[in-house]
């Protein structure tokens, strides 16, 4: 290819752009006066063409990051935390938008089942560690017992404390095993999230996000915050640091963790075999079935 790569990036923003329009359906069918608040709110937006070629170049890094991975055996974790609407899900989903789910995979688990809540408590975390060659993104993690568990009174004190005690030894062994450890916390506002709650709850698209442990957090915002200092203060060790992401603004935020976690790993360029297409074979004697027009799915677009 002998495109420049400001020409290629180009091309490949316009090729995309309906796509990532897709994807950044946030306003679909909002409350206009809600929508005008949150303008209001927010008058310095980052410029949407602007995210789209940031978001599109961190994106290629990403890619060339995965093949690294792949090609190193290296076995990488990103933990994301943070309040109910901080972001995390819209993070995760732009990082694996055009990754190969072989190798980057999300892991984000329900609440624990009566059998779970018998084991040792990081048991049900294990199994979803990386192999060589694979990435996994925990969207919220061991962390729920320092948070939503501790706040919302389904662990006690005493096993919080357990819990303060044994993680940064649970994460210094798995530094030790060759993990690459990336803890990120979503950091907003009161106010920005009593904006989002309100978003979810007159957009019939977000209103699936809403549960009634989110509405409950709304109540219970001191206790969460006072949950999370003391989070971060027990769990901030030297083998696997805290990385804060402000994020009342969800396009700076993605950039941001994006272009930190590609800061965080030394990866590089991994030679490939150039890949030609072969030729067509025909065999003379072939002859395609007509299938019955039933099989096919309606034309109704």
């Amino acid at each position: 290819m002998n495109q420049e790569p400001k020409d290629w990036l180009e091309a490949e923003l316009q090729e995309t752009l309906d796509e990532d329009y897709e994807i950044e359906l946030e306003d679909a069918v909002l409350s206009e006066e809600i929508r005008r608040i949150y303008r209001d709110k927010r008058p310095e937006q980052m410029d949407r063409r602007l995210y789209f070629r940031e978001l599109l170049r961190l994106q290629t890094e990403l890619i060339k990051l995965q093949d690294w991975v792949a090609h190193t055996r290296e076995k990488v974790v990103v933990i994301f935390e943070g309040r109910d609407s901080a972001g995390k899900g819209g993070a995760i989903k732009r990082i694996t938008q055009r990754l190969n789910p072989r190798v980057v995979r999300t892991v984000a688990l329900p609440a624990p089942s009566d059998r779970e809540k018998t084991q040792w408590y990081f048991q049900r975390y294990v199994p979803h560690l990386p192999a060589g060659g694979e990435i996994v993104l925990f969207d919220r993690s061991w962390y729920n017992r320092a948070g939503v568990e501790r706040v919302m009174g389904f662990a006690t004190e005493a096993e919080v404390d357990q819990f303060f005690l044994d993680v940064p030894e649970f994460e210094r062994m798995l530094v030790r095993s060759g993990i690459r450890l990336v803890k990120y916390w979503f950091s907003i506002t009161d106010e920005e999230q009593q904006m989002r709650f309100l978003m979810r709850i007159h957009d019939p698209l977000k209103q699936w996000k809403l549960s009634p442990m989110d509405l409950e957090s709304r109540v219970r915002w001191e206790a969460y915050t006072k949950a999370k200092e003391d989070m971060l203060e027990h769990t901030n060790i030297p083998e696997a640091p805290w990385h804060i992401v402000p994020a009342n603004d969800k396009k700076r935020a993605r950039l941001n963790c994006m272009s930190h976690l590609l800061s965080m790993i030394p990866y590089g360029d991994v030679e490939h075999e150039e890949v030609t297409l072969p030729d067509r074979v025909f065999n003379p004697d072939y002859e395609r079935d007509v299938l019955s027009r039933d099989l096919y799915v309606p034309q109704r677009y």
